[in-house]
């Protein structure tokens, strides 16, 4: 699911939803908070059924029917998506089925026609020819033909539209919600691509993981709504940095990936040298107050494909670099060895 309230606006959804989460029998835990979080938006409409259904009678919410609520009705929408596009499919090659036996229906009595005519042809003249009867077959085979033209028009319709659904549903999933960039399940797909690919370790690829210093810090100093705009400040800024095949995606937390495809490491170097002062010249401000937050900075790891190595492996390396930044005192640029 993709959110979209400003921060001012998930502010309120939050004052809304937590004195009705406050009153269930669940735990105050990240799944509660999903239903109550979506019940309030009213973007969930089902969800808002279902609950409100719960309700009457005075009933609350306990671990059990949380859980169900939030599996059914915000955790399973994606599958709720892809029966209704397979549905849609067989609808339409059902419709395209029919119209094709209406059509080869006429065509049979059309042709039945015709034999009989060939048949008696040497017997006949003109005159007794049954031309009425021809005319009448001829004109039912060309409104089959139309009706099959229109049914294929049609189908054609829905079928690009049911596809259209499929690649954006697809899409959706490889997006992380917070920053628009590539969550991690898009990483691993773009990484396992770039390396099924014939990599060359002289032209790259290489790789960068960055991760927000402190980051810990900025979250109980400022609270999480104010986390999650650095971490929207961040990604504007990793987003203004990579281009062509390069990806550039929130690996996890406060951790960010760019995989460049076509990049050899003293590139990678220099782009991730480039970044972390990017990141380091800016400031960030409070939205309640306009205050000024001390600076933010990133650690980075940079590493360069080896050939024969395993995507896990790269992975590591790279990981191993950053894990050097930071105990080498953070805001700075690790290659690995």
């Amino acid at each position: 699911m993709k959110y979209f309230e400003s921060i001012e606006k998930s502010a309120e959804l939050l004052r809304l939803a937590v004195p009705l989460m406050s009153r269930q029998a669940a735990a105050l835990h990240p799944v509660s908070y999903a239903v109550w979080y979506e019940y309030v938006a009213g973007n969930n409409p089902s969800l808002k059924a279902a609950v409100d259904a719960h309700a009457q009678g005075g009933a609350v919410l306990d671990e059990n029917a949380t859980t169900e609520l939030f599996r059914r009705h915000i955790a399973e929408r994606d599958e709720i998506l892809a029966q209704r596009v397979t549905d849609g499919y067989d609808k339409v090659m059902a419709d395209i089925a029919d119209s094709a036996t209406q059509a080869g229906d006429s065509a049979s009595r059309f042709g039945e026609v015709l034999e009989k005519m060939r048949v008696g042809a040497a017997k006949r003249t003109v005159s007794d020819i049954d031309i009425g009867g021809l005319l009448d077959q001829t004109r039912g085979m060309q409104g089959s033909i139309s009706s099959l033209k229109d049914h294929l028009n049609a189908s054609r319709r829905e079928i690009t539209q049911l596809r259209a659904e499929v690649t954006k549903a697809r899409e959706d999933a490889l997006v992380d919600g917070l920053t628009g960039l590539v969550n991690r399940k898009g990483f691993d797909v773009a990484l396992q691509a770039c390396i099924a690919g014939g990599a060359e370790e002289a032209h790259g690829p290489s790789l960068l993981l960055a991760d927000i210093d402190l980051f810990k810090e900025v979250n109980d100093t400022y609270g999480h709504l104010f986390g999650d705009k650095v971490i929207r400040g961040v990604a504007q800024i990793l987003k203004g940095n990579v281009k062509g095949r390069d990806t550039a995606a929130r690996y996890g937390g406060e951790e960010f990936a760019i995989l460049l495809p076509d990049t050899p490491l003293a590139g990678a170097l220099h782009l991730a040298e480039k970044i972390r002062a990017d990141l380091e010249r800016c400031r960030i401000k409070r939205g309640d107050s306009g205050e000024l937050v001390a600076r933010i900075t990133v650690s980075l790891g940079v590493a360069s494909f080896r050939a024969g190595e395993s995507p896990d492996v790269f992975v590591a390396r790279a990981d191993e670099a950053l894990y050097a930044s930071k105990k080498q005192g953070r805001n700075r640029v690790s290659a690995a060895p």
